[in-house]
C-alpha cells in the first residue's frame, strides 16, 4: 500500500468526531487534509470570492444568496445568463476536489467527495456517526449553548448536508449503502474508532 496513492472520503454527522478522525487519518496515511481548505481551492478555480463559497458551503439552495451579493463578489451583474446556476458552484468545487486528488493522496471531509471521485482508483469512503445525545453535548460545548439549542443546530446543519448530498449524488446521506464503512464513535470513543477505521482502510487497500 505504501506506493499507492490513496483517497479517503469522510462523511460525518455533526458532533460525531468525524472531522477529528479524518484529520488523524490524514496524518497516519501521509495525506493532504481538505475540509474548509476546499473552499479556497474552489475560489481559485472559479475566480470568485472565497467568502461566497463559505456562505454557501454544503448547501444546495445557494442561489437565493446571490440576491444579497454585490457585483464584486460575482464579477458580473448579469448573473442570470452567466455561469452561475445551482450546478455551477458544485462544479467549481468538484473541479477543485478532482485536481487535488490527481496531485496526491488526500483525505476529504464531506462535500460529496465520495461521489465526485467515484471513478478514481484507491478510494475508501467512510461515514462517522454517534448517538444523538452525545453529539448534542459536543455541539453544546463547542457553541457554549444549551442542549436544546444544540439539537436545533444539529437538525439544521444535517438537513442542509443531507439535502446537498442527496441532490448531487442521487444517493442517501448517512445510509450505509452509500459508503464502504459506516461507524459510530459512541461504543469505542474517537481514539479507538480511528484506529479501527485505520485497520479497515489498510485491509481495504490490499484488495484495491
Amino acid at each position: 500500500m505504501d506506493d499507492k496513492k490513496i483517497i479517503i472520503n469522510v462523511g460525518r454527522q455533526l458532533g460525531s468526531g468525524g472531522r477529528t478522525i479524518a484529520k488523524r487519518l490524514a496524518e497516519t496515511f501521509g495525506c493532504t487534509f481538505y475540509d474548509k481548505e476546499l473552499l479556497n481551492l474552489a475560489a481559485k478555480e472559479s475566480g470568485f470570492s472565497e467568502k461566497f463559497f463559505e456562505q454557501n458551503d454544503e448547501q444546495k439552495g445557494f442561489l437565493k444568496s446571490l440576491f444579497h451579493l454585490h457585483a464584486p463578489h460575482v464579477g458580473d451583474n448579469n448573473f442570470y445568463s452567466s455561469r452561475f446556476s445551482q450546478e455551477s458552484l458544485f462544479q467549481f468545487q468538484s473541479d477543485a476536489i478532482q485536481k487535488a486528488a490527481r496531485e496526491g493522496s488526500c483525505v476529504f471531509v464531506g462535500r460529496c467527495a465520495d461521489y465526485i471521485l467515484r471513478d478514481f482508483p484507491n478510494v475508501v469512503n467512510i461515514f462517522v456517526t454517534a448517538d444523538i445525545d452525545e453529539r448534542a453535548r459536543m455541539v453544546a460545548q463547542r457553541h457554549d449553548c444549551p442542549m436544546e439549542e444544540a439539537m436545533k443546530i444539529i437538525q439544521n446543519v444535517e438537513s442542509s448536508r443531507a439535502s446537498y448530498y442527496n441532490y448531487y449524488t442521487g444517493k442517501k446521506w448517512g445510509v450505509a449503502s452509500s459508503y464502504d464503512l459506516c461507524i459510530s464513535t459512541t461504543p469505542l470513543g474517537i481514539d479507538d474508532t480511528e484506529r479501527l477505521i485505520e485497520t479497515f482502510i489498510r485491509e481495504r487497500m490490499k484488495k484495491l
